[in-house]
């Protein structure tokens, strides 16, 4: 896209996509598990009840589009924020720790999406921190014997 080409406004549904889309490609390695992570949510979660899962393709590439351009990562914040509530912010995070944790670790680029995120929608730390320990908690494998 040209910087004379804006990015059209997200539904809420799309900004909770586009967050999760975002984290998985921060790192610029979407893995298979957080691919499948995404879908699971959006086929299980009632705050997806009734999303149009043609536009996930849609919301992806509008995404990946964002994060090549130079401001990309403020302009895809400031879709996201303008967009959700404040009352979904914290799904939004809980959602992209949720993508963060699918494939067992979280890279340095994931954790730093997610810090930015946090920011950007303004999470209370403390909040943010429970958030983050029921994910590691939720995505625990069994140990190695």
């Amino acid at each position: 896209m040209t910087e004379t080409e804006e990015f059209p406004s997200f539904s809420l549904q799309d900004a909770l996509i586009a967050a999760m889309v975002g984290v998985s490609a921060s790192d610029a390695n979407p893995t298979t598990r957080e691919m499948l992570s995404i879908s699971r949510m959006i086929e299980t979660l009632p705050i997806f009840d009734g999303y149009d899962v043609d536009r996930v393709r849609v919301i992806g590439e509008t995404v990946f589009d964002l994060l090549t351009e130079e401001d990309g990562l403020d302009a895809l914040f400031g879709l996201m924020r303008d967009a959700l509530p404040s009352a979904l912010r914290e799904t939004a995070y809980a959602l992209c720790c949720d993508v963060a944790a699918a494939d067992g670790h979280a890279f340095q680029a994931e954790l730093r999406y997610l810090l930015e995120l946090r920011e950007e929608l303004d999470i209370d730390r403390l909040h943010a921190a429970a958030i983050e320990r029921g994910s590691a908690a939720r995505h625990r494998r069994l140990p190695a014997e």
